[in-house]
């Protein structure tokens, strides 16, 4: 049967099958056109390939000099490296895998996947490690894959947040929110307040960060936050607070308030009061109406999830 029709290369697997069946696994192994023989010592060889040579020729197949290796202790086949110490991953396949360019869309997810499962075999606990991956390929999984943010920012006299999300077109603003302390936590110190604005806003928007595959990032003006979770000295309060923030899966990187300038100029205007679930647009629509048309309000769009909150006490 010649190639190219759908069922030839079943029907040559099936021939060579038949030349070399007494031979297969005893010191020839094949797939379609690819033949390996292998030998425990060096005198086996030449005795060896004469006989694979001899039976193909007795059956009308010939072998191509210029694609053929002889006597070598090392051979790649397959996608594998063989060779007397084993089995091994081929070099320039595994760094493929990694220079692999982020996948933007499902088809291209499904290749990475099916590229990176080849080699499945030589990753330890593969599964846990792509488990974040194949959960886009869910049916009512979002895609493109996307990045997660918490911008916070404290000062003396409210507390606020935006949520927003993050994806390859840029950044969109989904949801505004904010509330005046209670007065037990005005008088808070610093560090509390700047935990406290983050703990309000996971606790408001808990439904979109709880359950993430991916962590989302904490970007905080308050450069203590970076090691509250790993401290050892905890007031009750800090405790539950920490037992919360234990139920998501995020990092902590600090950063400046300059560099976050919506959550930063939300937090630093000295006349504005919001109240518990009062727009902060309607109230502040001349002072910040050029940031919030920067980042471009479209509450339907949620794939990708970025935070920003701030906290602002009065005294």
């Amino acid at each position: 049967m010649p190639f190219g029709l759908t069922n030839a290369p079943a029907s040559f697997q099936n021939l060579v099958n038949d030349i070399f069946q007494d031979l297969l696994d005893v010191y020839v192994a094949f797939y379609l056109d690819d033949i390996m023989v292998f030998s425990k010592s060096e005198e086996e060889p030449v005795t060896h390939v004469s006989t694979v040579l001899s039976r193909l020729r007795a059956n009308n197949l010939f072998a191509k000099a210029s694609k053929c290796l002889f006597h070598v202790s090392r051979v790649e086949y397959l996608g594998y490296v063989v060779s007397s110490e084993g089995l091994k991953m081929d070099q320039a396949k595994g760094q493929k895998i990694l220079n692999w360019p982020p996948p933007r869309k499902l088809k291209a997810l499904q290749s990475f996947l099916g590229f990176a499962n080849f080699y499945c075999c030589f990753i330890k606990n593969y599964s846990k490690k792509i488990s974040s991956l194949t959960s886009f390929l869910k049916k009512d999984s979002c895609f493109p894959l996307n990045e997660e943010a918490l911008k916070t920012n404290a000062s003396n006299y409210a507390l606020g947040a935006v949520l927003s999300q993050v994806c390859d077109s840029g950044k969109y603003t989904v949801a505004f929110d904010s509330r005046k302390p209670i007065p037990a936590q005005i008088n808070y110190e610093i560090h509390e307040k700047e935990l406290l604005s983050i703990i309000w806003a996971l606790k408001r928007w808990r439904v979109f960060l709880l359950y993430l595959s991916s962590p989302f990032e904490v970007l905080t003006d308050h450069s203590s936050f970076q090691y509250f979770m790993s401290s050892k000295v905890l007031t009750c309060c800090q405790g539950h607070w920490a037992e919360f923030l234990s139920e998501f899966h995020f990092s902590i990187t600090y950063r400046h308030g300059h560099l976050a300038p919506l959550a930063y100029a939300l937090s630093c205007q000295d006349n504005i009061y919001p109240q518990r679930g009062e727009d902060f647009i309607s109230k502040n629509s001349m002072n910040f109406q050029q940031l919030i048309k920067e980042d471009e309000v479209q509450p339907s769009r949620y794939f990708a999830v970025k935070l920003n909150c701030f906290s602002n006490f009065t005294e």
